[in-house]
């Protein structure tokens, strides 16, 4: 399906770009890893693309054409490309997915704040529960319950990432925490952005945000267990390797400006001698209330369109066409170097 050169390429950019979840695939069976692998470059290479190009909104526009013509059968001659082209074409994945994704970069590349907690997953649902659910076509899941608990780790995941990286964002001209949060925390975004400095005030968000991914992580794994036994290690491996990075940012005292959490190779391989030993227990079953749980509102839609073939899809939601129309507009008054 994948031609082996470009499977390396792929194998290699993961293993330097996203040590987490290359620690984790480890343990997913070849039949997943290998398109994962191909799944993962695609966005790594997506994601770099937008933050490395001062011209965000070109960076964006950009990906756009790559993923068109990915769906078109025609991809560009790069090696992540042609992988993921070989992965739509051979798992029928929906292109709403990795617009979503799209989407989450098209409101980095406008400078989008999030005013509310939900607004704020609502942005991890695009830059990360759209690649959970992604993952589970990769494994040929699309039941809706399991979908909306890979969500709700792809989200989980989303804010612990943010809450390690809330110095290096801020230094940036970045803020992703809720404005309402940073209201009532007695901060402002002007005065985070001006002088970058662990407070009180400032840790105690922190630990609200990874409050937050803890509920989502728990609520995520009964969904592990829905999944093909084979496949259930490695994704229990993430689910953990993840969560990992709070740990270590609450053992820095929730202080995200002056240290960047980090885990270390050695307890990488604990969580994923632990993953293999849960979910190596028979008596291990999914907690049916959670299991069942509806979707978050904010990953509804993915759940929604990751059920379907892709045969079915009714194409671009208006607001992404708007979102793009926009980001042309903003290349188009930005002068040429």
């Amino acid at each position: 399906m994948i031609a082996p050169a470009d499977l390396a390429e792929c194998r290699s950019a993961i293993r330097t770009g996203s040590l987490s979840f290359h620690a984790a695939s480890r343990l997913l069976p070849p039949r997943v890893r290998d398109p994962a692998l191909a799944l993962y470059a695609f966005c790594r290479l997506a994601d770099d693309a937008v933050d490395l190009d001062p011209e965000k909104a070109r960076a964006v526009l950009s990906l756009r054409d790559r993923l068109d013509l990915v769906y078109a059968g025609r991809p560009r001659a790069a090696a992540p490309d042609r992988a993921f082209a070989a992965v739509v074409r051979a798992f029928d994945l929906p292109r709403a997915l990795p617009d979503a994704l799209l989407e989450g970069f098209a409101w980095d590349a406008t400078g989008r704040r999030y005013a509310t907690l939900s607004d704020l997953r609502a942005y991890a649902a695009r830059v990360a529960a759209s690649v959970g659910a992604m993952m589970c076509v990769l494994m040929r899941v699309r039941d809706p319950d399991a979908l909306a608990r890979a969500c709700d780790l792809g989200v989980a995941m989303q804010l612990t990432n943010i809450a390690r990286d809330i110095g290096e964002d801020l230094r940036a001209g970045r803020l992703y925490l809720p404005t309402d949060w940073v209201a009532d925390a007695g901060l402002t975004p002007a005065r985070l952005l001006a002088d970058p400095a662990p407070s009180p005030a400032l840790s105690q968000l922190t630990r609200q945000l990874l409050a937050e991914a803890d509920r989502l992580y728990w609520r995520a794994e009964a969904g592990i267990a829905a999944l093909p036994p084979a496949s259930r290690p490695g994704i229990m491996a993430a689910r953990h390797v993840y969560a990992a990075i709070g740990s270590a940012v609450a053992r820095n005292r929730y202080d995200s400006v002056t240290v960047r959490a980090r885990t270390t190779r050695g307890r990488k391989l604990a969580l994923l001698g632990l993953a293999m030993a849960q979910t190596g227990m028979t008596f291990v079953m999914p907690q049916s209330a959670i299991l069942h749980a509806d979707p978050l509102p904010e990953t509804r839609f993915l759940v929604d369109a990751a059920s379907r073939p892709a045969a079915r899809e009714q194409g671009r939601g208006e607001r992404l066409i708007a979102l793009l129309t926009h980001l042309e507009a903003m290349d188009r008054r930005t002068p040429a170097a």
